[in-house]
């Protein structure tokens, strides 16, 4: 109950600074002109963004609850080849997510011709800070995991540096027997925890960049952009959903926890579109303040969902024995994965 009260608070600080970051660029107006065109309107605008606020909540909910109940199902279990190709197929969407979705955006708003050009067009800054924000969850990562590891080993007795003609041969049986389940138990312990620590860590990405595509729609009166953002992000919250749900899953928490990390990824990009909505009278997307601080967390973000994506979703996977031990099952989850990759990266041509 305790950690579930510690994340509760972690992702309301979040979102509570994510607000305020908004509030100190509404308060700077200093912006380029705004284009308009044959499709702004505010009116028609205005519904369709309280339909995608009810659109994409519900594609989220399904998204991020149906491999919660999906011990029910025997197909879908973690232990079965169905669940690691559709984890996979989930990966290559939140992979793709990283690469051709945040990155280019914070790429093209640190780049603008609004931005002055030093510092701003004299450093990929985006590049640089998606490059430290991916060291910066392998540090979380590695330490977390280390701390866990060493803090479990100081209890464990200390017969791996006993040669076996030191055991008393009497008790050599029963004492090996539960070395191994010793160390059976750490290793499962181990890898418990780097199950929790991807989900909460993905969790945060996931939190970023979805408040940040909730702003921009909610802050646009564009009805042409609005139609095809709410189609590709049910379609990107229903599956991103489901790599964060799996991840959730395999950490094994208790029911409470899963259902705090749900209800916040399901509630933040309609949160994020409802506070768009609040501030369209004064939020400009082209002002200085917004490109850079929209920008920054973009490059934030996308380095640390490339980060999950490669390292402790596919690479633990399929350097996993489960599928080092099924060229057949490596085929068809590389399949996901590109479906999923590529699905999300043609999805980039309307959002």
């Amino acid at each position: 109950m305790a950690s579930s009260t510690s994340l509760l608070k972690l992702i309301s600080i979040f979102l509570f600074l994510i607000s305020f970051l908004t509030t100190q660029v509404v308060s700077q107006s200093n912006q380029c002109e705004t284009t308009t065109n044959s499709c702004t309107n505010k009116d028609k605008a205005t519904r369709l963004k309280i339909i995608a606020i009810f659109s994409i909540l519900i594609a989220s909910v399904i998204g991020v609850c149906s491999p919660l109940f999906s011990q029910s199902i025997p197909m879908l279990h973690p232990d079965r080849n169905t669940f690691i190709i559709l984890k996979a197929f989930a990966s290559g969407i939140i992979l793709a997510t990283g690469f051709m979705h945040v990155l280019p955006d914070s790429f093209d708003m640190l780049w603008s011709n609004c931005l002055q050009e030093n510092p701003w067009h004299k450093f990929p800054f985006s590049g640089f800070l998606a490059m430290m924000s991916a060291i910066f969850t392998l540090m979380v990562d590695s330490v977390a995991t280390s701390l866990y590891t060493k803090k479990h080993t100081e209890v464990m007795p200390e017969s791996r540096e006993v040669g076996h003609h030191e055991l008393p041969v009497v008790s050599g049986g029963h004492f090996h027997g539960h070395h191994h389940r010793d160390i059976k138990e750490l290793n499962v312990g181990s890898q418990l925890l780097r199950y929790r620590v991807i989900a909460m860590v993905l969790e945060l990405g996931i939190v970023v960049h979805s408040v940040v595509i909730g702003l921009s729609l909610g802050a646009t009166n564009d009805t042409c952009t609005i139609k095809g953002l709410v189609a590709a992000l049910c379609f990107h919250q229903m599956f991103e959903g489901m790599g964060l749900g799996g991840c959730i899953l395999q950490a094994e928490y208790k029911w409470m926890k899963k259902a705090i990390m749900a209800f916040f990824f399901s509630v933040t990009t309609p949160f994020g579109i409802a506070l768009g909505i609040g501030l369209s009278k004064t939020y400009k997307e082209n002002s200085p303040a917004a490109l850079i601080t929209v920008g920054l967390l973009n490059a934030s973000s996308a380095g640390l969902l490339i980060y999950m994506a490669l390292v402790d979703l596919l690479s633990a996977d399929f350097m996993g024995p489960k599928l080092q031990g099924s060229i057949k099952l490596q085929v068809k989850s590389y399949v996901a994965v590109l479906l999923g990759a590529g699905g999300m990266s043609l999805m980039a041509k309307w959002a």
